[in-house]
């Protein structure tokens, strides 16, 4: 039998590969599509303009940092203002870009958790593949489907992970690791607080396991050092490194960076008392098993995997039993704690046995998962964040799971896996099926109002691909019509506060510092407003009455307003703008 062993290997891995393609390709082309799909009907007009203003006015010749107030790392908007350059001003190729990126953030994740079982006690294909499903829904560009830093920070995270694992396979050959190392230090110029969380938490975990690879880690040390010097001798032959370090560090802590105590906030919530307790009483359960097969294995096995999946199974009853779809979804999202602490805990565990890449993989994104909570905690920051929980939750079963191997024995016992493999598709089908509702509901995008009976789309050349429910998409067409037949194009236009396409769509080149007013990006007063408008000759004023965000941005629009009448003359009006023209002196 031993030595029939190497040919069935041999012939079961051509086969194995072209699963793994078949899967890989499935799960690619349903997230793509369905980020798409959601791009087809849903436009949150004030971050898709955001990205897309600012990107128009890159692609036209003006430097975020120097030219113009900007608080965040550049990638995302130099990819972005590089598409406006090859391809044309049109918003499907950015859809497009989306539903790509998407695509291969659910393929890598994919492919780091076949890396991951492997080796371990639990089915590797099938335990992947169900732990990749649920990304469909709740991929990096599936909640918020339009172009954004955060889903391009996950996804540049993801491929460092897969690309750390690859090189370990390789033991670590000497140019690959370093150039893995450089791209550790690339997250960092995609958004700031998430990617030097990633580059930090990376760096102390490869200085630990430098115990025992010391080579490897001071070559992926040295790219990652590499990587920052690289990127900071870019931007000063640009933008300058004071300007830079200045708007996305000094000015954006300021204005976004929560207290110490926020951040930890999350752990205190009560409704979780009972989930960590259950879920302490699983995992206490699976790990006193008796290593040897018997009656008294399979019962206590079935009861600690039994506790495990109630946390899960609740999120799936709350669909059913809550009536308001922000319970609905915070029971979901009440599984972050958890699953960080618990993940914290056996990864801690599992150290004892050996320090490879995939023990150090938890601590890696459980510092970049809090990093990137310093934004707007769980609520507002994991909606790109979710291929990094379910690599967690892989660990955890995983870790679970190894339990069961006997060291001295190759053979695994498939009866005491079965409690394992049902946890595994319990938490498949229940995030499968909240992730959906998640994404379907649109919860996330509850600061924008989607509301409207129409779903309309855009007949502007530039807007091809956009639709959006609500009058907006047609007083905004009325705007444009207006502005191309009276306002001269090298007139300056001030939009207040600026929530829409209106650069990127006229492709006019935008004379004022900044295009969107609210605290975050704006770093003026009302004053100061006033005094720019004069210095920069703006000769035109346009003012949107109602915004689709829920949410007034500029505290001192009254103030404001009332401050630039005195140069505007009265307002023509239009269905949902006023535009003022500066007075003729």
């Amino acid at each position: 039998m031993a030595s029939r062993d190497p040919q069935r290997k041999s012939r079961s891995a051509p086969s194995g590969r072209v699963c793994d393609l078949l899967a890989g390709t499935f799960l690619f082309l349903c997230t793509a599509a369905f980020v798409l799909w959601q791009n087809t009907h849903v436009t949150v007009l004030w971050d898709l303009s955001y990205i897309l203003e600012n990107a128009t006015r890159i692609s036209l010749g003006q430097t975020p940092y120097r030219d113009f107030p900007f608080p965040y790392a550049p990638l995302t908007f130099l990819v972005q203002a590089t598409i406006i350059k090859l391809c044309g001003r049109m918003v499907l190729h950015h859809y497009l870009y989306a539903a790509l990126c998407g695509g291969l953030a659910t393929l890598v994740t994919g492919r780091i958790l076949l890396r991951l079982v492997t080796g371990s006690a639990l089915p590797t294909r099938l335990t992947a593949f169900l732990l990749t499903v649920p990304l469909i829904f709740l991929g990096t560009n599936s909640i918020f489907p339009h172009p954004f830093y955060d889903s391009d920070c996950t996804l540049f995270v993801l491929f460092c992970i897969w690309l750390l694992l690859r090189i370990e396979r390789r033991d670590f050959p000497v140019l690959a690791t370093f150039l893995c190392g450089i791209c550790f230090a690339v997250p960092l110029f995609i958004k700031q607080n998430t990617g030097l969380a990633f580059l930090l938490s990376a760096a102390v975990c490869i200085v630990f396991f430098g115990i025992r690879r010391r080579r490897a880690a001071v070559l992926l040390l040295g790219g990652m050092a590499g990587g920052v010097i690289i990127g900071l001798i870019l931007i000063q032959c640009t933008a300058g490194v004071g300007n830079y370090l200045h708007w996305t560090i000094q000015f954006a802590s300021s204005r976004r960076l929560p207290g110490i105590g926020t951040v930890l906030g999350v752990y205190r919530d009560p409704g979780l008392l009972w989930i960590f307790a259950v879920f302490a009483g699983g995992l206490a359960l699976l790990f006193s098993r008796p290593s040897a097969p018997s009656l008294r294995q399979r019962v206590i096995g079935w009861l600690g995997a039994s506790l495990l999946s109630l946390p899960f199974l609740w999120i799936l009853a709350e669909l059913f039993l809550e009536k308001n779809a922000s319970d609905r979804v915070e029971a979901l999202l009440r599984l972050w704690p958890v699953v960080l602490i618990a993940s914290f805990v056996l990864a801690l565990w599992q150290l004892r046995r050996s320090v490879t890449v995939a023990q150090i993989i938890p601590f890696i994104l459980l510092g970049t998962i809090h990093g990137a909570f310093l934004s707007q905690q769980i609520w507002g920051s994991t909606y790109a964040l979710w291929p990094l929980l379910m690599i967690l939750i892989a660990t955890i079963l995983i870790a679970v799971a190894g339990h069961e191997k006997n060291d001295e024995e190759s053979s695994i016992q498939k009866p005491a896996m079965l409690p394992m493999m049902a946890l595994t598709g319990i938490i498949a089908l229940v995030l499968l099926c909240a992730g959906g509702y998640y994404a379907l509901s649109h919860e996330r995008l509850e600061y924008a109002d989607l509301s409207g009976e129409t779903l309309l789309h855009s007949r502007l050349p530039a807007l091809r691909g956009l639709a959006m429910r609500g009058k907006w998409l047609g007083d905004f067409e009325e705007l444009v019509a207006y502005t191309e037949r009276e306002i001269p194009r090298g007139d300056a236009i001030l939009m207040l506060p600026g929530e829409d396409l209106f650069y990127f769509t006229t492709g006019r080149t935008p004379q004022f510092p900044v295009v969107m007013l609210d605290n975050t990006v704006n770093p003026y007063s009302a004053e100061q407003i006033a005094e720019l408008a004069r210095q920069r000759n703006v000769d035109w004023l346009v003012v949107k009455r109602n915004l689709q965000l829920q949410e007034e941005p500029l505290a001192f629009r009254g103030q404001l307003l009332e401050l630039l009448s005195r140069d505007f003359e009265a307002p023509e009006s239009l269905d949902n703008y006023d535009i003022y023209r500066r007075k003729q002196k």
